[in-house]
């Protein structure tokens, strides 16, 4: 399987091609599998907002909430959940999650066409690794910009690359449109970010000019999206909607005022957050660094083209004080490329014992997962229906895991694809249901709104935040609405009846002793992990 291929790869074959695309599409099979009505939880809950207030009231450049424009994104990645909506006449987990999952599918078929030529396997245990990092399994099932942007992102590494290796014409064209489209999904970031990972290859290849000529090229282009933004924002909302831009999307995570970590938040929490790739990556490139392997051509090459595209997205996500995991997913094709690279080299000792110590890991997680689960069995609320169907799928997955372990035939590829398998299964038939249940917005909201839509009067959110926790209530909503929001008792009181106010049970046990505390609650129930009531004020 391994080869070490010097500039004789010049082509990516009609079969690598049909291959990368049945891979592709088999993964994209896998990031939809068992979505379809599932309801809206967590972070989704904002952008499936966006999306039914677009779907109502049609396209806008910035999405919207309450009616009123949003300042911290632009609505290209709405656009494409409304576009995906429409066939259906409402917001679904299937048209939300889409975008994510076909943003993941480019990125598994790009990386199969950038290996394969030197090794199948290679490119496959690869793609195995980065399937089986958590980050990438939630965020993939989920409304994800970052995905997208990761996508976009390794696009342009790969067109780079292809240019030089694989005989493929340079498409500066398609390379500025998917800068157009980073910077529309994810603000300025989204084009830096693609722009550096071309960039650091162009360094390591020596290619001068292009450099200076596609940097130059792309810093007028970030310019120009920028000034569009801003003049599209004081256009949307007015000079102040374009300081709430300027903001969100700028200074908020440069200055810390939209959170801070600290400097090697990236290269620390990572060690978790991008599991088994990138701890896996840090082994493989001092095993590269100490061993000095014999066997260099465009393959080890490929992989220092990888390593510096992979840390310039760590080096320049650093310089912002915001710092979130999901953020780094640009990163990850590269270090499981990187992780991948011992299935690539037949010689070295070391890359041996690192063949080894993954398959031993491949081997062990349908077992620890089995573990895992009836470990956690004891404190699940209610037991998922397909918990003990998954147990039986974990067992049959350790048995075929146990036969490859003693056959040297596909042996890496076996043991990586019931890894991935057995994740994926506990993640779609254990863990989201469960989640979703504990996080369940959906039942209290509707009940709420029922007893609202029988005895008409203005709704009132008590300490929910209207970017908050209101969110979760409003996109369980089939409608508009235009709730009132308050933060303290005094403006609680001040209110006029009647009126129907919902909010956390604590907050109501903060009202005994006056008269809003003696209002029995008219509903009570679950909503996003905590108690929530429903009370009824009569006419003053």
């Amino acid at each position: 399987m391994a080869c070490g291929l010097g500039r004789g790869v010049n082509t990516v074959s009609p079969g690598i091609r049909r291959q990368s695309l049945g891979v592709g599409l088999l993964a994209l099979m896998l990031f939809i599998a068992g979505v379809y009505q599932q309801a809206a939880i967590g972070f989704d809950s904002r952008f499936v907002l966006f999306a039914q207030e677009m779907l109502r009231h049609g396209p806008s450049v910035f999405p919207t909430t309450y009616g009123q424009p949003y300042a911290d994104y632009s609505a290209v990645s709405t656009l494409f959940i409304w576009l995906l909506s429409l066939p259906f006449g409402q917001v679904n987990s299937l048209s939300a999650w889409l975008p994510s999952a076909i943003a993941a599918a480019v990125i598994v078929t790009l990386m199969y066409r950038l290996l394969a030529p030197y090794s199948r396997r290679w490119a496959l245990l690869s793609i195995a690794l980065m399937l089986l990092t958590s980050t990438f399994v939630t965020e993939t099932r989920a409304v994800s910009q970052d995905l997208m942007l990761a996508a976009v992102a390794f696009s342009v590494f790969y067109l780079g690359y292809a240019t030089d290796h694989f005989a493929m014409p340079r498409r500066l064209p398609l390379v500025f449109a998917l800068l157009l489209l980073g910077f529309g999904i994810r603000g300025p970031i989204g084009l830096v970010i693609p722009t550096g990972m071309l960039c650091s290859y162009y360094v390591l290849n020596r290619q001068w000019s292009r450099l200076f000529g596609f940097g130059l090229l792309a810093a007028v282009l970030l310019a120009v999206c920028v000034g569009v933004l801003l003049w599209l924002a004081e256009t949307s909302g007015g000079p102040a909607f374009m300081q709430n831009v300027v903001r969100m999307q700028f200074l908020g995570r440069m200055d810390g005022s939209e959170g801070v970590s600290g400097s090697l938040y990236y290269f620390t929490r990572s060690l978790g957050n991008y599991a088994l790739a990138y701890p896996l990556a840090l082994l493989v490139l001092a095993a590269v660094w100490l061993t000095n392997p014999r066997q260099a051509g465009s393959a080890l090459r490929l992989l220092q083209y990888c390593t510096a595209a992979g840390l310039v997205v760590m080096i320049g996500l650093s310089i912002p004080q915001a710092k979130k995991a999901r953020y780094l997913l640009p990163m990850l094709p590269m270090a499981a490329i990187i992780a991948a690279y011992p299935f690539q080299v037949a010689q070295g000792r070391v890359f041996g014992w690192l063949r080894t110590l993954m398959q031993g890991l491949w081997l062990l997680i349908p077992g620890l997962l089995i573990v895992g689960l009836l470990i956690a069995q004891r404190r699940l609320p209610t037991q998922p229906t397909a918990f003990v169907p998954v147990v039986i799928a974990l067992v049959a997955l350790q048995i075929i895991a146990l036969a490859a372990w003693f056959r040297s035939l596909w042996r890496a590829e076996v043991l990586a694809g019931c890894a991935v398998l057995a994740l994926w299964s506990v993640y779609i038939l254990v863990f989201e249901p469960v989640e979703r249940q504990l996080y369940d917005t959906q039942t209290f909201s509707r009940a709420a709104f029922t007893q609202v839509q029988k005895d008409p009067a203005p709704l009132v959110l008590h300490g929910m935040g209207k970017d908050a926790k209101a969110i979760k209530f409003m996109v369980n909503i089939e409608q508009d609405l235009q709730p009132v929001f308050t933060e303290s008792i005094q403006e609680l009181e001040a209110l006029p009846g009647p009126a129907w106010l919902m909010m956390d049970r604590s907050d109501y046990n903060a009202l005994q002793g006056t008269p809003l505390g003696a209002q029995a609650p008219i509903l009570s129930g679950r909503f996003d992990k905590n108690d929530y009531v429903l009370l009824h004020t009569p006419p003053l």
